[in-house]
């Protein structure tokens, strides 16, 4: 815990001295050919900050390589050069792109900054390091600093051929991500609707790990596409290496999350590990994040999924399939939870009889 609490402070000293990221011995990537975030459905160029390896943002974190990509964001390693420590840099598509949702995650982590602070699950949260707006060629983007964390849980199964948590990895995770959810939902008032494998990140206790990063970058850059014209580089991501020491596992993204003071409607959560009462629009509370995680639990453990959804004749999911699933499995919702849902006529008779037989004949 104390090497942890160590990384988090700024040591003592003089600020670093950017480094020189000029090599240019790098393979340069066909424009026509789609690479990263333009990967992403309906891609546009002019959303995503254009980060260039090697600038300095803020006169403070230097970027150092890519870590990934998303719909929304970008995400890189850099050089904290004030506090002489690597962070990770998430930076947003432009604001005027994503509307209050720009705002929605740093709102939660405001949030969770001003609540009391002696709960243990508070230390299974992605720690908020810094936060600041950066101008781009059209818009600003929104850039949150958080320490660098080594892989998601998702990826970790991924090294186990059978694509399982071994039991001992995965009675850590369910203590860490249950510590959590305590302090969210008794502490904060926030539900995170967005509990699955990749957003259980794991972390580092081996500083190694980022003098490696930045040795390779510097002696073999990473391949990127060079676009023509607007001068836009597209970055290859760069994996970081296996740590001597792997840290605890974090919960992260709090992009999905809601303040819950009182039940509310909203459609929510990943398909798969989606509630009933969401899944019929009845009024959900906190217990919907306990669902989800029993759903992950199957799929990290016992591999597959619990449920998946998918409809037989059009081979996609509905959520017809996806509660034919439940009832087959856990037999008929409650009466006093179909009563309250506003989509109960779609799936349910007036006297509660299922509309769903098809589709739970095609399980047996």
């Amino acid at each position: 815990m104390f090497s942890s609490l160590r990384r988090l402070l700024p040591p003592l000293g003089r600020r670093w001295k950017p480094l020189d990221f000029t090599n240019r011995s790098f393979v340069r990537i066909p424009e026509y050919h789609k690479i990263e975030e333009e990967t992403v459905p309906e891609y546009v160029a002019s959303v995503y900050y254009p980060t260039r390896i090697g600038e300095v943002i803020r006169e403070r974190y230097q970027v150092v390589g890519k870590l990934g990509f998303g719909s929304t964001s970008t995400v890189w390693l850099a050089r904290d050069l004030r506090a002489r420590r690597h962070v990770m840099l998430k930076i947003f598509a432009r604001t005027s792109f994503l509307g209050q949702h720009a705002d929605h995650e740093l709102e939660m982590y405001r949030r969770i900054e001003q609540s009391p602070k002696g709960h243990p699950g508070r230390e299974a949260i992605r720690t908020l390091l810094d936060t600041f707006d950066i101008d781009g060629p059209d818009d600003r983007h929104r850039c949150l600093v958080h320490p660098p964390l080594w892989e998601s849980t998702l990826t970790f199964l991924r090294r186990n051929p059978l694509e399982r948590l071994p039991s001992a990895v995965l009675a850590m995770v369910l203590w860490r991500v249950f510590l959590v959810l305590d302090y969210l939902h008794t502490v904060c008032e926030i539900v995170h609707t967005d509990i699955k494998a990749d957003n259980i990140m794991l972390g580092i206790d081996d500083d190694s790990v980022f003098s490696d990063f930045e040795e390779k970058e510097l002696e073999r850059p990473v391949p990127r596409k060079e676009v023509v014209p607007g001068g836009r580089t597209i970055y290859m991501s760069r994996d970081l290496k296996v740590p001597k020491n792997v840290g605890l596992p974090v919960l992260c993204d709090f992009g999905s999350a809601m303040i819950c003071k009182e039940y509310q409607t909203e459609f929510v959560q990943p398909k798969i590990y989606r509630a009933p009462e969401v899944i019929i629009e009845a009024p959900w509370t906190y217990s919907i994040d306990i669902w989800n995680v029993g759903c992950m639990i199957w799929d990290i453990y016992e591999g597959g999924s619990l449920f998946t959804g998918q409809d037989p004749e059009f081979q996609r999911y509905r959520s017809h399939a996806h509660l034919a699933e439940m009832i087959n499995l856990l037999g008929l919702s409650p009466s006093t939870l179909l009563a309250k849902g506003t989509l109960k006529g779609k799936f349910f008779t007036d006297e509660g009889r299922s509309r769903l037989f098809p589709y739970i004949c095609s399980l047996s």
